[in-house]
């Protein structure tokens, strides 16, 4: 089942991404450490075509960092360089302003042969939606320049930020590309938050990441909610989280959408433990 959509003013942001590209020397391309393929947008991999590129894993406090490591040594083994940051830590900015630094200066040791001043370094951060664009932009820039919300495209139009003395950035709206082929890619989105809720049922997002997660984090599903990784009737999971939480209605019958809502809560917010969603591709 493909899931698919193209707001207006994201096929807009798409022409203004391909338009400005070439006043850019890098791009820095944000993706969720929880699903860091499957929130890569591939019409940017088709619009950026040879420009220096680097990875930026956000929310790496809310993902495996054992499986991040192996994310990290995935996409440097491909060549593009790879970080992954908590925007909260100071030093994990400072790395991205490094790595970013680094990019650049291929470009202005250019410059300087021609005999032209260096100026600071241009980049473009791309990213789709509520992937954590702005609060990053704001660290960066050690002020409140991007606007910030807790739900998918907020960013509307594109703007230059310096960053101190060390290079320029373009903000650009989070795009998503016109349908998920995959649906675990529309599912894994979804369960971090990055497309709108409304866009899946959210009962059948909730059921993915539990069997994903009874696959392979048993123990902090058992340690949260008593989920036994061998029980497989979903019904009856969703009731036994319901009388725990007190997702219930009126009469006493357990609220399914309670249920969805407080466990898509707690996977966002951590209380589920830091778990990720996907792993690198077989390289064989």
């Amino acid at each position: 089942m493909a899931i698919q959509w193209f707001p207006g003013h994201m096929a807009k942001a798409k022409r203004e991404v391909e338009e400005k590209l070439k006043l850019t020397d890098f791009v820095m391309e944000l993706v969720d450490a929880r699903a860091p393929l499957s929130s890569q947008n591939p019409m940017f991999q088709d619009v950026l075509q040879e420009k220096p590129k680097m990875i930026v894993m956000m929310k790496k406090d809310l993902a495996d960092s054992s499986i991040t490591e192996k994310w990290l040594s995935y996409f440097n083994d491909e060549g593009i360089p790879a970080i992954a940051i908590d925007v909260n830590n100071q030093s994990d900015l400072k790395r991205a302003v490094q790595t970013a630094k680094e990019l650049g200066q291929a470009k202005m040791d250019k410059l300087r042969e021609k005999g032209v001043n260096p100026r600071p370094a241009r980049a473009m951060i791309i990213g789709i939606p509520n992937v954590g664009k702005s609060t990053l932009i704001n660290r960066l820039a050690g002020k409140k320049i991007a606007q910030i919300g807790d739900k998918p495209g907020v960013t509307k139009t594109q703007q230059w930020i310096k960053v101190k003395n060390d290079f320029e950035l373009l903000d650009t709206p989070g795009i998503l590309w016109p349908k998920f082929e995959d649906e675990l890619v529309g599912y894994r989105l979804a369960a971090v938050g990055t497309i709108k809720d409304q866009l899946l049922p959210l009962d059948d997002v909730v059921a993915f990441v539990i069997q994903y997660m009874q696959e392979h984090y048993p123990e902090q599903l058992n340690e949260r909610y008593s989920i036994d990784r061998d029980m497989d009737d979903m019904w009856e999971i969703f009731v036994s989280i319901g009388k725990q939480r007190g997702a219930l209605e009126s009469g006493g019958n357990v609220n399914f959408d309670k249920v969805a809502d407080l466990f898509i809560r707690d996977l966002r917010t951590g209380k589920l433990g830091d778990i990720t969603l996907e792993t690198p591709p077989d390289k064989a």
